[in-house]
């Protein structure tokens, strides 16, 4: 069955829809941990809760998306969809935290360092690492700035090579069936 410029403008109008949902959730998110207290910034829960909002979000869009369509689901438009959602989303949070983080709040971002350099050497010390690799982590913690323009660019690249394999698993997952397949 062939995909009618219809589908096509649904899976893209779901993908920049979702996109815009994802990308706020994040700010929100960001605002709230801002407001609230800084160490949560540290907290692994709330990076647990976040991957936890963001798959629910891919999955209600692919759901909703996989609904709408009135051909078969390909592995295709399943990815695309998901992709564009997950490029835009990345997007406004970037945009975002250059603008708190840099123009702002530029004292905020040095607060997080020195709380996730703490952090990371109490969770380093529980786990007996040697004092050589705690002091190694330190050293590169206090070299790169990671809410700096450039590292806020160079983690959107990486959370876009993680958005890209999840991608992959949830277009495989919600792709649709073919008759052969059933």
């Amino acid at each position: 069955m062939k995909v009618t410029n219809n589908d096509s403008r649904n899976y893209k109008k779901n993908g920049i829809t979702f996109g815009i949902i994802t990308g706020l959730a994040s700010v929100l998110t960001t605002t709230l941990i801002y407001s609230i207290d800084l160490n949560l910034f540290t907290s692994p829960w709330i990076g647990f809760g976040n991957i936890a909002l963001y798959l629910t979000i891919a999955i209600v869009l692919l759901v909703k998306t996989k609904k709408e369509f009135t051909g078969i689901y390909t592995f295709k438009d399943a990815f695309t969809t998901y992709f564009i959602s997950a490029l835009i989303g990345i997007g406004i949070s970037v945009v975002f935290n250059i603008i708190l983080f840099n123009l702002i709040d530029p004292a905020a971002k040095i607060t997080i360092k020195e709380l996730t350099i703490k952090y990371m050497v109490s969770a380093m010390e529980k786990f007996n690492a040697p004092a050589a690799t705690i002091n190694n982590a330190i050293k590169d913690l206090k070299e790169n700035d990671q809410f700096s323009v450039m590292g806020l660019l160079k983690g959107s690249l990486s959370n876009i090579v993680f958005c890209t394999i999840f991608g992959l698993i949830l277009a495989a997952f919600f792709k649709s069936k073919t008759p052969s397949q059933a």
